[in-house]
């Protein structure tokens, strides 16, 4: 409520998508059936900015550029001009970019390697396998927020790193059948290991994931962290803030 008894107004989510569209796609459906709503008229208002000509964010990574960045800036400065209230980027790997523009974010951004840890620290308290892009691992992203938390999270070899980025690869080719296959095979070598649930944290994998045939309760999904985590933060009834803060 405001502080004249009026509802408050309804808040408004910005989505910069597209890297890539398929993981896009798959964000939106979880976040509408993460949404406790008995009708249209109950979900968030989302403002949709699918770009995908944003450079390739692994690459980037790997040869020390920040080509990604404005484009990413760009796009979510678009978004909050356009009425966006509280941001979200449904591209692990994007938020190496996203990091180095925290304070320049004119609303809040739900970041996804914090709601993806947390999920895992509460689903899996023991530890996580890091599913990820090469260019997540090799940001440290993930590594480095865990460390905080003194949680135990293991990343592949080098040969194993490269078949679970190839799966996401697969994916954004539109071969879902085989991604799942190659991320089937790799999670079965990472489990006869340490039998400890995988981060899908390239949000191309939980579409592997599934296709795979794998058991939903061993993976721990960055989508459906993300999306879970923007729900709360949409419902809740403290009025989202201005600034560059990230939940």
């Amino acid at each position: 409520m405001t502080g004249t008894g009026a509802p408050a107004p309804p808040r408004t989510l910005g989505v910069l998508g597209g890297m890539g569209p398929a993981a896009t796609a798959e964000f939106l459906r979880l976040l509408t059936a993460a949404v406790p709503a008995r009708s249209d008229h109950e979900h968030p208002r989302v403002l949709l900015l699918s770009d995908p000509g944003i450079p390739e964010r692994t690459a980037a990574i790997l040869a020390g550029s920040d080509e990604p960045l404005p484009a990413i800036r760009d796009g979510l400065r678009q978004l909050a001009a356009w009425g966006a209230d509280l941001l979200a980027v449904p591209c692990n790997t994007a938020h190496a970019f996203i990091d180095r523009m925290d304070a320049e974010l004119p609303v809040p951004l739900v970041h996804i390697i914090d709601a993806t840890l947390r999920a895992a620290m509460r689903t899996s308290p023991d530890g996580g396998w890091l599913a990820a892009t090469t260019g997540t691992v090799r940001s440290g992203l993930y590594q480095r927020r865990a460390a905080e938390h003194g949680y135990r999270l293991l990343v592949p070899d080098p040969a194993e790193q490269d078949r679970v980025h190839r799966a996401g690869v697969l994916v954004k080719a539109g071969r879902v059948d085989e991604a799942g296959a190659l991320l089937r095979a790799s999670a079965g070598r990472m489990w006869r290991q340490h039998d400890l649930p995988l981060l899908t944290a390239c949000t191309e994998l939980p579409i592997a994931y599934t296709a795979g045939g794998l058991p939903e309760e061993r993976a721990v999904s960055s989508l459906a962290a993300l999306a879970a985590a923007c729900t709360d933060r949409l419902l809740a009834p403290v009025p989202v803030g201005v600034g560059g803060a990230r939940s």
